[in-house]
């Protein structure tokens, strides 16, 4: 359920505060979300709140303009309509409000404008040993997904106590056998059931599973019954403390099984034009056409050996995911971004022009420039050239010069390129000295803030799926006195185990949690291990 006020005239900032004002009796006293915008349409504030008229007249009454900041004041001068959005709780007001803050990047909002996500859980059925993990991206995977939740905090305390109850594992293989067990903990403390040596049957525990995922759901009300049940025995027994501790594990548990609505980009309110975006985008670089197709680059590394590139490519402003690739950079040594946007920018276009000759062998011997030869070719067989209408290269004058310079190498001269730089969301073009800038409210800037995200957040997924295979399959793995996040630390340290071997005991214990003694042990092992396989 929404609500807006009506489109107020601006003539004066007396009458405009004065209808502002007059509009809070619509507004009702519900939790939601707020939109506010300025002269021109444009959404410049998104807010929560427990009551939205109290929160709203807050701006909007006459006498709140000198009791607040200069930044709300500055939001408040700027405002000419808003509207509101109701929600059923304060837990559905905090996502919907980071969606929209995601969505539209307004002026006067600082928390949610990066690329984070609210945690979810995720347990996938067909697992051998199905677990609970906690994820910030929901995948085409199969597995089933719970939430986004606002309370993180709560919801660890409720999966904790979910295991407990249920006796589920925790640990990270993805099918623990014996070697596992004898490591494992869980067991002795009997916060687990022990499938994986057969405790228990793999059947009875997927039925706990089950349960416990209806517990998650908000269908199962066995478990809250049973905390309520022993909390109230606590209490006569005047066990304060126990009673206590029950009832903020009540509190959390319910909190995070109550009943949640996702928000969808279907369900935001509309705000994004993705075809005027690419309108005005064009205008604003000069291009000689519309930008349809954009690809753009992105770098990531945790350390020397760990270095990954992502490439999203978007169509008429939104998303074309089928076409997204990942690289593993090969070629470049050390942490360099400039080499590392070379190499990528080379193995792409390289292989395009490649796949084009295969596909149209009569351009092997062609004398055209390459991009006029596909764009004459794909319009001869009525496809789309291959090549993007822009290409975009998060970083400043550096990665740009060197796309450029891979660009004219295969001959691609004229194939418009630009270089986004994040810390004052500067545009770096080819043979321009001065950067530009465009306005923050503009669509052009934000169409370009959401390709290079989602090119940010597709880089960072591979790179950690990456360390995750790393860590789960590792010489490290059996040393005594090697736990999974010591494990973890070496490698993000040092890249790789043959990097490892190579180092002195005392630069090993720099590492938090590693003694001289267990770095010595460690070597040791990894020695020994490949005299072995020698």
């Amino acid at each position: 359920m929404s609500g807006t006020a009506s489109n107020l005239p601006a003539s004066t900032n007396v009458s405009r505060a004065t209808l502002l004002h007059r509009k809070l009796r619509e507004v009702p006293h519900r939790p939601g979300v707020y939109v506010i915008r300025d002269r021109f349409a444009k959404i410049i504030y998104v807010g929560k709140a427990r009551d939205l008229r109290r929160r709203l007249s807050n701006y909007f009454t006459p006498s709140s303009r000198n009791r607040v900041d200069l930044k709300t004041r500055a939001l408040i001068d700027s405002a000419t309509d808003y509207e509101w959005h109701i929600v059923k709780s304060d837990a559905e007001a905090v996502l919907f409000e980071g969606k929209l803050i995601k969505e539209w990047r307004p002026k006067y909002n600082i928390s949610f404008r990066d690329d984070k996500r609210f945690i979810m859980v995720r347990v996938q059925m067909a697992d051998a040993i199905p677990r609970f993990e906690l994820v910030r991206f929901r995948k085409e995977d199969g597995a089933r997904y719970f939430g986004p939740f606002a309370n993180a905090g709560a919801l660890r305390t409720s999966l904790q106590a979910m295991k407990k109850q249920f006796g589920l594992r925790s640990c990270r293989p993805l099918e623990p056998t014996e070697r596992d067990f004898k490591h494992c903990l869980d067991h002795v403390i009997k916060n687990c059931s022990a499938p994986c040596v057969a405790r228990i049957s793999l059947e009875e525990y997927k039925t706990r599973v089950e349960q416990a995922c209806e517990v998650l759901e908000g269908k199962s009300r066995e478990m809250t019954a049973s905390i309520e049940e022993e909390m109230e025995k606590a209490a006569a027994k005047l066990d304060f403390e126990k009673a206590a501790s029950l009832r903020n594990l009540l509190k959390d548990l319910r909190e995070t099984s109550k009943p949640m609505r996702r928000f969808t980009r279907k369900s935001l309110p509309n705000s994004i034009h993705p075809l005027e975006d690419v309108s005005e985008l064009s205008d604003a670089l000069g291009l000689v056409r519309p930008p349809r197709t954009m690809e753009c680059f992105d770098i990531s590394n945790i350390s020397d050996n760990h270095i990954v590139a992502s490439m999203v490519r978007f169509r008429d402003g939104v998303p074309e995911r089928e076409s997204y690739r990942r690289y593993r950079i090969t070629s470049t040594k050390g942490q360099n971004d400039f080499a590392s946007m070379a190499e990528v920018i080379r193995r792409r276009y390289r292989r395009l022009l490649q796949e084009a000759v295969k596909t149209s062998p009569e351009l092997a011997d062609s004398q055209e420039i390459p991009a006029e030869a596909l764009d004459r070719v794909a319009r001869a067989k009525n496809e789309e050239n291959p090549l993007p209408d822009l290409i975009i290269v998060d970083g400043g004058k550096g990665q740009l010069g060197m796309a450029c310079r891979e660009l004219q190498s295969l001959g691609l001269h004229d194939q418009p390129v630009i270089g986004l730089a994040k810390e004052f969301e500067e545009i770096y073009r080819p043979g321009e000295s001065t950067p530009l800038r465009l306005d923050k409210n503009s669509g052009a800037l934000k169409l370009l803030q959401r390709i290079r995200d989602e090119a940010h957040r597709v880089a960072n997924g591979y790179n950690e799926l990456l360390l995750r295979r790393r860590i789960s399959e590792s010489a490290l793995d059996g040393i005594p006195g090697v736990s999974e996040a010591k494990k973890k630390a070496l490698l993000t340290r040092f890249g790789s185990i043959a990097r490892i071997k190579k180092t002195k005991p005392e630069t090993l214990a720099e590492i938090s949690g590693v003694s001289k003694e267990l770095a010595e042990r460690i070597l040791s092992s990894l020695n020994q291990k490949t005299t072995k396989r020698d």
